[in-house]
């Protein structure tokens, strides 16, 4: 499956430090998730858990609270990134989706397999 053949590293910031990161990570299998994800409607909307063949279930979560939506992961599950708002958090997985893109059709490859967010 092409999704789990496009990898790169990824890597969970807080205050302009690394508190995770994984080199060889499934970049297009994590994009096409949350681009479904994100178009669940806001109404119906929980947290999000990537659910992965190459992936332990868990490696990256986003969860919603009181204080906004804070990104983890299984790995460190003391750590939890500072809570953000939700047009915050958007901007930043279309970002991450541009990066995927980008780098997708770099290989030559269509990226039209990600869904559009």
């Amino acid at each position: 499956m092409l999704l789990l053949d496009i990898e790169a590293e990824l890597s969970i910031w807080e205050e302009g430090k690394v508190v995770w990161s994984e080199r060889a990570f499934p970049v297009a299998e994590l994009a096409y998730h949350l681009a479904l994800w994100l178009q669940i409607p806001a109404t119906g909307r929980e947290g999000f858990e990537l659910d992965s063949m190459q992936a332990c279930a868990g490696l990256i979560r986003i969860v919603g609270s009181d204080e906004g939506w804070r990104i983890g992961s299984n790995l460190t599950p003391d750590f939890w990134a500072s809570p953000v708002a939700w047009d915050v958090l958007v901007a930043e997985l279309k970002q991450f989706d541009r990066s995927v893109r980008a780098g997708v059709a770099a290989m030559g490859i269509a990226p039209s397999f990600i869904p559009e967010v």
